[in-house]
């Protein structure tokens, strides 16, 4: 398995807009509609990866804590579906179903998303202020498959509650580690 880390973009950065289909439903969305009144939270997952496996409960805990005080969520999976298929639209349905996602799973077909947001890896973690503007960017904890460290989401927790408790940021932010994201050109 393949460890790939986070692209640590500068704090500051605006998000950028994106329409995608969510594979929930037969809906395109926008951030816009995404976007919560305290602040927005991207993931970027998939279906296969070892490391987004071990911590879907975890995520999908965090967007029901969080969801409730203000926070808009939204998964994306921008890897390549053709040499991928788990990935794929209709593997990605099944996948939320299963995990009983309670936020849009947005398909990124052109994977154009992805590289606005400089991801790199599944699973990969942005959190954004009411401005739109990156506040967080990284790892959701320090756990990792077989590492023995419980899954508890305290680093992504952290920068939510900061949020909603106008406390500063950590600054010593630790990037995701999990696989890299499948890119077309990738064989």
């Amino acid at each position: 398995m393949a460890k790939t880390e986070s692209t640590m973009i500068p704090l500051g950065t605006i998000a950028p807009d994106f329409t995608l289909q969510d594979t929930l439903s037969p809906s395109k969305l926008s951030l816009g509609e995404i976007r919560g009144e305290k602040g927005t939270v991207i993931m970027f997952i998939c279906n296969h990866c070892p490391f987004v496996k071990h911590i879907n409960d975890e995520i999908v805990r965090v967007a029901n804590d969080y969801h409730v005080t203000g926070f808009g969520f939204a998964a994306i999976s921008s890897n390549d579906a053709i040499n991928y298929p788990l990935d794929g639209p209709e593997h990605m349905y099944t996948n939320a179903r299963k995990y009983k996602f309670s936020f849009p799973y947005l398909y990124d077909e052109s994977q154009e998303v992805a590289k606005a947001y400089n991801a790199a890896c599944t699973p990969d973690f942005y959190v954004f202020d009411n401005n739109l503007k990156l506040v967080y960017r990284g790892q959701l904890d320090n756990s990792r498959p077989a590492n023995g460290i419980p899954v508890n989401g305290r680093d992504l927790r952290e920068s939510l509650d900061n949020i909603l408790n106008n406390n500063p940021q950590r600054v010593d932010q630790k990037p995701s580690i999990g696989c890299n994201i499948k890119w077309k050109s990738d064989k």
